[in-house]
């Protein structure tokens, strides 16, 4: 149902029974599917030629995101929540669980939530789509932002942008650094590649060779792009290199993968843009 690269570069998919869930008509493919509350599922994480499996009993949440945290914890996040009218809060919308997979903390982490990654240290890091953005959430409102596992903001824009984010697309890390891939407001075609290093707040932001991608890598100056067909087999596969402050393309190609592409394919880390097709994993070298 979900899945995420870690920091190191482990597989972790978490697998669902049929017996727990509904299909809907919209969105297809994968993501169509809902589990109904409170269901189990199993974490399975692949390193290398090693495979670990973990039951998660009693989960009580509806997740869109999955993501691995330091010390074998992990994160299921919701793409939605929504402020409680008599207390005036937002609803939790991430839960943190130990490394035996009980939960050990929730927090809310913004509204509408098109990407999610985390990074070496386990903050999180969120780019939020219009619906978060427009809906009166204050972190979701700045269109990008970072948090620790204790819910608290670390890290918001700050003005530091080349304009007002209007969709995130996708994720990225690169070593200690972390990239946001988001359009604007302004000009929907315009989509902005924004690196963050968290060690010092610098934010860099680049315009994108590629309007809205699915997936993104990042290596020095090289980088790959993917943008899929949605629900069919092929994506366009897109290369391209930074020279100053500009990023150009440098090769395009469509490729024909193994399964059928939809929404959140495509995660990159270190230089490595993870795609998924369907029940199949690419790994594609930036």
């Amino acid at each position: 149902m979900w899945w995420t690269v870690g920091p190191v570069g482990e597989l972790a998919v978490m697998l669902v029974h049929r017996r727990y869930l509904d299909r809907s008509r919209y969105p297809r493919g994968w993501v169509g599917w809902r589990p109904e509350v409170p269901f189990t599922g199993e974490l399975v994480t692949i390193i290398g030629q090693e495979e670990r499996r973990l039951s998660v009993e009693d989960i009580r949440m509806w997740p869109s995101h999955l993501a691995l945290l330091p010390d074998s914890r992990f994160l299921l996040v919701s793409g939605r929540t929504f402020r409680m009218e008599t207390e005036n809060l937002w609803r939790s919308n991430a839960v943190v669980f130990s490394p035996s997979g009980t939960p050990e903390a929730q927090f809310c982490v913004g509204d509408d939530i098109p990407a999610l990654s985390t990074d070496v240290q386990g903050r999180i890091w969120t780019a939020y789509g219009d619906e978060g953005i427009y809906g009166g959430h204050p972190e979701s409102g700045d269109g990008l932002a970072g948090w620790n596992t204790k819910g608290h903001a670390v890290w918001a824009p700050g003005g530091r942008l080349p304009g007002h984010p209007l969709e995130g697309c996708t994720a990225a890390t690169e070593n200690e650094q972390v990239w946001l891939v988001w359009y604007g407001a302004a000009n929907p075609s315009g989509t902005y590649l924004t690196r963050i290093t968290p060690a010092t707040g610098k934010v860099s932001s680049y315009a994108s060779p590629v309007p809205q991608p699915d997936g993104f890598a990042v290596r020095g100056n090289r980088a790959v792009f993917t943008r899929r067909d949605h629900n069919r087999r092929t994506v366009e596969l897109i290369r391209a290199e930074r020279q100053g402050a500009a990023w150009a393309t440098t090769s395009r190609r469509r490729l024909r993968v193994p399964g059928r592409v939809v929404l959140r394919c495509g995660q990159g880390r270190d230089g490595f843009l993870w795609l998924r097709t369907g029940n199949t994993w690419l790994r594609i070298e930036a």
